[in-house]
């Protein structure tokens, strides 16, 4: 099962992406969330650092929760899992 003891994450401008890390025992999943996404749930975001950190932070609980259905559904052996628009 896909958890999240780690709570460090980082906006990647080029790729349009945030990254952030979750666990599946003792296995490390890199875990991306595509700028769309998050303009999903916040249309009227910026494409600034500190805008796409603030509303990933204000809805971290919605993105795990969307993660763990990602991972669950594609887990083969792949430990990279991207979240986009249509996951939301």
């Amino acid at each position: 099962m896909l958890n999240f003891p780690n709570s460090n994450r980082s906006f990647d401008e080029q790729r349009r992406h945030i990254r952030f890390w979750g666990s599946d025992g003792a296995i490390e999943v890199a875990l991306y969330l595509e700028l769309a996404a998050l303009k999903k749930m916040v249309p009227t975001l910026e494409d600034t650092e500190s805008d796409c950190i603030g509303a990933f932070d204000t809805y971290i609980d919605r993105i795990h929760e969307v993660a763990k259905n990602v991972y669950r559904r594609n887990k083969r052996g792949s430990y990279v899992c991207m979240l986009t628009a249509h996951n939301f």
